[in-house]
């Protein structure tokens, strides 16, 4: 099926089809001026500030699209931070000895972030790949296990990358035509939840906490419908974040704190997923 089948035939020209015309018009003073560009083919028309409605529009269509036309229709979140090493691996982002130690200690999260990645992914390959498909930041650390994990089995991973100040790229385990890149957190975020069977967050910094707690709204608004969210690290959140003094204080509802579970391994966490679906 061409391309023009796909779409449905019209009387008029496709865009494609006037794009590669546009490119064949005579060489004039006329043509090469900017004003002359097909809008939607000028990257300075396209990049101006008044064009960002648009933007964030295109922003969330294209994933969609991709995603529905893959036939991808649930997802496991993997949270976690992008500093933590394989176990054996070395601690990049370490400052001090304190900072190398911890973030050796917490590779045990890298391993098990992998193995969680590859329960999940087994399960999806009993849909073809279309339910509890795993999907992550698509960078380094946590992210870069939970891609692996599901490569380990063979299985398609998502990543969703975003545009940093940094060099970056999208880790080597990321499903290369499931790869995103994104210029607004936003869309990213939305792209991450709306279609979230359960969320997995591991150790990690303020992009962690903030995607997280993000989650934790969501559901706690009711503006997303309640499912699994799993913190890897018992340790680690007992100190990170204080739930019960929330509640102690009035400024969460008592109960608000059941909308999180605690585990250590992949193995606990799989479980919960599986006996909230009944799977």
């Amino acid at each position: 099926m061409t391309p023009m089948e796909k779409a449905g035939w019209t009387p008029l020209p496709h865009s494609d089809e006037d794009l590669e015309r546009s490119k064949s018009v005579p060489d004039t003073p006329q043509t090469r001026a900017e004003t002359y560009r097909l809008a939607w083919n000028d990257p300075d028309f396209m990049t101006r500030r008044e064009l960002r409605a648009v933007r964030l529009q295109l922003e969330l269509l294209k994933p969609e699209m991709i995603l529905a036309e893959r036939g991808i229709r649930s997802t496991v979140i993997l949270f976690g931070g992008a500093r933590i090493p394989e176990p054996g691996g070395e601690a990049w982002a370490a400052k001090n000895e304190t900072q190398k130690k911890n973030l050796e200690e917490n590779s045990k999260y890298y391993e098990e972030a992998r193995k969680f990645a590859r329960l999940c992914s087994q399960q999806s390959a009993t849909s073809y790949y279309r339910e509890f498909v795993v999907v992550t930041g698509g960078g380094p650390g946590v992210m870069e296990a939970g891609n692996r994990g599901a490569d380990d089995v063979g299985a398609p991973s998502i990543g969703l990358n975003i545009v940093l100040p940094h060099e970056q790229a999208p880790n080597a385990y990321v499903t290369p035509e499931l790869c995103f890149n994104f210029h607004y957190f936003a869309v990213r975020k939305m792209h991450f939840v709306m279609r979230a069977k359960a969320v997995a967050v591991f150790p990690g910094g303020f992009g962690t906490m903030d995607e997280f707690f993000e989650t934790l709204t969501l559901i706690q608004t009711g503006r997303m419908e309640r499912v699994p969210v799993i913190l890897f690290g018992k340790a680690f959140w007992k100190r990170a974040i204080d739930l019960d003094f929330l509640a102690e204080q009035g400024t969460i509802t008592p109960g608000d704190q059941d909308i999180i579970d605690f585990v250590d391994t992949a193995d606990e966490a799989w479980g919960i997923i599986s006996r909230f679906y009944k799977l």
